[in-house]
Parts: structure tokens; C-alpha cells; sequence
């Protein structure tokens, strides 16, 4: 699949930092339970590579990426790792370059209709707008929409189910990326019905 392919598959990607190994797959069955297929997993721990290793080869029904991929390195790590897709917070060149090459489906990450555009050149359809609420939120994605009709976004930070559906509503938005789903407090008490819980309402979001 490509990247517009699994941004499709529900209306929600959580954002997931692991701390433990042991809550990374309890953690991934929970959000498919409750009707989230695709989960992103910051490299942001020691633990996030196995983490994904451990998610991508024991819960099947799950497409696994890595998330915060800052240069080419990490990049092959994620794949490596069995990551199916990969996002960054932001992109450079020689990050494009090495997503390309990977042929791994990467969402790049964009504030400014100026970095968009450079994306696009490169045939960047899909870009994750990072962090959403504090670079404009809902209004910088309206004011974008028709000079930027050929792009769709997926809009990051600060995103929870209060406003999530605003975002969900605008045509230029694929899906959101958000934390809310998997709360720390949740996890490190390994709640697992809490957590599907908050997936079947994110799962139930409606998009255009």
C-alpha cells in the first residue's frame, strides 16, 4: 500500500511512545480491538525499534510505522524493523531522497506552505501538517485548500477527540495523528479496555 492507502484505512493513526517492550503488543491488539489498524511508533525510547519489531511480527491485523524518522539512518531501521510506513516531524532533502529510495510509504512533515511545496515537487501527495494546533490548526488548512487542491494533509498536535471531527471534516485532510487514544496514565496501567475503548470512538469518526 501506499502512504494515501493506509492514511485511508481509519480516521485516526495513534501516535504511540512505548516506554516498556512488554506493553507494545497488549498495546497494538487493544487499538485493532477497538477498530484501529494502523499505529505509528516514535522512535523516541530505546525501546520503540523493538517495540515495532515485536507489534509488526505478532499482531497481524496491524500496519506498523515508525514515527519522529529524522535522517536516512533511522529510516532503514524502521524497515528493518518491519515497519510498513514511516513519518517525520519535519523533511529534509537528503531525508526525501532516502524515503524515495527506501520505497518505504513515508508522510513527511510540513508547517509552511513553502515546505508543502518543495514536498510536492519531490511527488509528495500526502503530508503530515506538525504541529498542527500552535502552526494554524483548522484555519491554516482552510486558508491552503484551494491553492494547495492537489495536497492532503494529516494533521498532527494537539488533536483530540474534542476537535478531532473539525479536522476530519475539511476535504484537504486524509486523517489525524493523535496521542489521546493511549494515554500514558492508561498504559502504564496496562488498562487495556480503556484503551480500546478510546479506539472505537476514534475509529468512529466520520471523514467527509
Amino acid at each position: 500500500m501506499d502512504i494515501a492507502a493506509i492514511a485511508a484505512l481509519a480516521p485516526v493513526i495513534p501516535v504511540l511512545t512505548i516506554e516498556r517492550q512488554a506493553d507494545a503488543v497488549p498495546l497494538a491488539r487493544a487499538l485493532v480491538r477497538g477498530g484501529l489498524r494502523v499505529l505509528e511508533i516514535t522512535l523516541r525510547t530505546g525501546v520503540a525499534l523493538e517495540a515495532l519489531r515485536a507489534i509488526a511480527g505478532e499482531v497481524p491485523d496491524v500496519v506498523v510505522g515508525a514515527g519522529t524518522v529524522l535522517n536516512g539512518r533511522q529510516l532503514e531501521q524502521a524497515r528493518q524493523a518491519g515497519a510498513r510506513f514511516a513519518v517525520s516531524p519535519g523533511c529534509t532533502p537528503g531525508l526525501a531522497t532516502a524515503a524515495a529510495a527506501s520505497g518505504l510509504p513515508f508522510l513527511p512533515g510540513v508547517q509552511t506552505v513553502t515546505e508543502a511545496l518543495a514536498l510536492a515537487e519531490r511527488g509528495f501527495s500526502l503530508l503530515k501538517f506538525f504541529p498542527a494546533d500552535v502552526a494554524g490548526g483548522l484555519g491554516w488548512l482552510k486558508a491552503v485548500s484551494a491553492p494547495l487542491a492537489e495536497l492532503r494533509f494529516c494533521p498532527t498536535g494537539g488533536i483530540g477527540l474534542d476537535n478531532a471531527p473539525a479536522y476530519l471534516s475539511l476535504a484537504n485532510v486524509a486523517c489525524v495523528g493523535g496521542s489521546w487514544v493511549a494515554p500514558r496514565d492508561a498504559v502504564a496501567a496496562q488498562d487495556w479496555t480503556r484503551i480500546e475503548r478510546l479506539a472505537v470512538a476514534a475509529a468512529n469518526l466520520k471523514r467527509p
